[in-house]
């Protein structure tokens, strides 16, 4: 399902926003976080919260080294996002005048390959071609550390890292059989495995709650907006938290809105396939967090980068004030 046609879809769920402040989120058009803002607009929950969601969605491309929603948000076009917290430490070191105020959750992905690979799992990506979205994307610096740590190796050394720069080029890839196998993010290995003869060899998430030796599941990407419009609407951001926490519990407890989501929003005609993408979405997402849950995104960060080296991250540390868990006026 392209762009056009799903924003669409989204379109017909905007309304006028009669005076209410307006929040520009940009978000990818394969990305899961459409699932859930669009149930927000669907049912309404941002005008029950005191403010209008203007939903756009963009091409997860990248411009000048940065992922299109990244671009839209420092150039001023957007004031809400979402990627994950290496990137958004990497970009605030280089002046970025952004912050992390809420937690979506483990979105990471998982190493796919055709069925009879004879990659089994971590220890056996030496010596293969391995299809990532980029090299500074999280699910291989998180691969790149389990390795060195529990195998001694890197893989960006011992194995072949071919860089497909979109998601939809990532699947290309594998299918072309130009790689081995692909780091693909979570939401879109329920098709290519459904649909074969491909295989999930083993889930980043599991690589993440191993390096970080916790239960407690820590959310790798958050929702951003700029320290400004932080600053000048600090209402707008917290009636967005509540109408994520409602949208999220309607999301996890009923059914019904995955149906509707399955008709008009994911492009799959096998509802199986939606039922996977719901089974995962609601052990990815992540509803709240507080002091000791940056904590543990800061301990992981720290671990990783001491396994890794600044190299791999694109950063060496997470500025202070990069995250907010309480938005208390």
């Amino acid at each position: 399902m392209n762009i056009d046609t799903q924003q669409a879809v989204i379109d017909d769920a905007h309304t006028s926003p009669e005076g209410r402040p307006v929040m520009r989120a940009r978000f990818e058009h394969n990305g899961s976080p459409r699932y859930l803002l669009y149930t927000i607009k669907r049912l309404g929950l941002d005008h029950k919260h005191g403010f209008h969601l203007e939903l756009e969605l963009v091409s997860d491309a990248l411009e000048e080294g940065l992922e299109t929603v990244e671009a839209r948000l420092q150039d001023g076009a957007a004031d809400l996002i979402d990627i994950d917290y290496i990137s958004t430490a990497r970009e605030r070191v280089d002046g970025a005048q952004i912050v992390g105020f809420h937690p979506y959750g483990r979105t990471v992905g998982g190493l796919v390959a055709h069925e009879g690979t004879d990659i089994e799992g971590l220890g056996d990506l030496s010596g293969h071609r391995i299809g990532v979205v980029r090299r500074l994307d999280k699910n291989w610096i998180l691969v790149r550390a389990a390795c060195r740590k529990y195998h001694g190796f890197d893989p960006d050394r011992t194995a072949t890292p071919i860089e497909a720069e979109s998601k939809v080029a990532l699947t290309e890839l594998l299918q072309t059989g130009a790689v081995d196998a692909i780091l693909q993010f979570w939401q879109i290995i329920p098709e290519i495995t459904e649909r074969g003869p491909y295989t999930e060899v083993f889930s980043v998430a599991d690589v993440v709650q191993r390096l970080a030796d916790t239960d407690e599941k820590i959310p790798v990407s958050t929702f951003l907006t700029s320290e400004q419009f932080l600053a000048d609407r600090p209402d707008t951001v917290r009636g967005f938290v509540a109408a994520y926490r409602e949208a999220v519990d309607r999301l996890r407890t009923e059914d019904r809105h995955w149906r509707i989501l399955g008709n008009r929003l994911i492009p799959y005609d096998d509802y199986a396939i939606v039922t996977a993408v719901r089974d995962r979405w609601r052990d990815m997402v992540v509803k709240d967090w507080g002091p000791e849950t940056v904590l543990g995104m800061e301990q992981l960060f720290a671990y990783i980068l001491d396994l890794a080296g600044p190299n791999a991250l694109g950063v060496d540390r997470i500025p202070p004030e990069t995250f907010r868990t309480t938005l208390e006026p």
